[in-house]
């Protein structure tokens, strides 16, 4: 369960020291330190239930999406999330992982969100084309269809089965807020290839 320093102030108020409790107990493995002020206590808790309360809003992206998706073959030890109008990078590491966050659009950022749930905690993931999208958003701008190719399926070693059976759709709907070349010729190659 994730809590707050002020949860576990009203919790311990009876003690005469909250904090000094609060110490103990992290001290003794009963409280997991996320980042200051927030806490988990079960130390078994999978990392992408708490990227969300380590950092927000904040949705997992990235190549943790996409290696969770199959997309790329990589095994992620990050736990890679989009942020909006935050300005800078941030990182966290802590008993449950690493954790980074960085910008999408704030355009963009609402789309393509899917809710999951495990162990009672529910969390935001990008779905598999908004993962892909929000990557190559972050990537250096290419300038041909073939270079987009060539970042796909060499740089990221982007599965091609399931790279076919992405939501062209969803892609093309959102990938104008992007602002981006990648975004700009990726568009041009999946409608080259749907017709």
């Amino acid at each position: 369960m994730i809590l707050t320093t002020q949860m576990l102030i009203e919790q311990y108020h009876n003690y005469a020291n909250p904090k000094a409790k609060i110490r103990r107990l992290v001290d003794s493995c009963e409280l997991y330190p996320l980042t200051r002020g927030i806490y988990e206590t079960n130390g078994n808790t999978p990392g992408q239930c708490l990227a969300g309360a380590i950092y927000g809003p904040s949705y997992l992206s990235f190549d943790y999406a996409l290696a969770d998706y199959g997309l790329i073959p990589e095994a992620v030890r990050t736990f890679t999330s989009a942020t909006f109008e935050k300005k800078k990078k941030k990182e966290y590491v802590n008993h449950f992982g690493r954790f980074a966050y960085r910008d999408v659009p704030s355009d963009v950022y609402p789309f393509g969100i899917v809710i999951r749930e495990e162990n009672g905690y529910p969390y935001h993931m990008a779905c598999p084309e908004k993962a892909l999208c929000d990557k190559l958003y972050t990537m250096p701008p290419v300038t041909s269809q073939r270079e987009i190719e060539r970042m796909l399926f060499e740089d990221l070693r982007v599965d091609s089965t399931e790279f076919a059976k992405l939501d062209t759709d969803g892609i093309l709907q959102i990938g104008d807020m992007y602002h981006s070349n990648n975004l700009k010729y990726l568009m041009k190659c999946l409608r080259r290839k749907a017709l």
